[in-house]
C-alpha cells in the first residue's frame, strides 16, 4: 500500500521527486567540492 501510494498519488510523485533531486544534488555538491578542493591543493604547490 505504500508504495503504491508514493507511485500513484500526487503527493506521492511529488515526494519521490524532492528525494531524488535532493540525493542528486547532495552527489553532485560532494564531486564540485572535491574537485575544487583538488585543483586548490594543485595551485598550491
Amino acid at each position: 500500500m505504500a508504495w503504491e501510494l508514493l507511485f500513484k498519488s500526487d503527493m506521492g510523485l511529488l515526494s519521490l521527486f524532492v528525494i531524488v533531486f535532493t540525493t542528486g544534488m547532495s552527489v553532485w555538491y560532494a564531486r564540485y567540492f572535491s574537485k575544487k578542493m583538488k585543483e586548490e591543493s594543485q595551485q598550491q604547490k
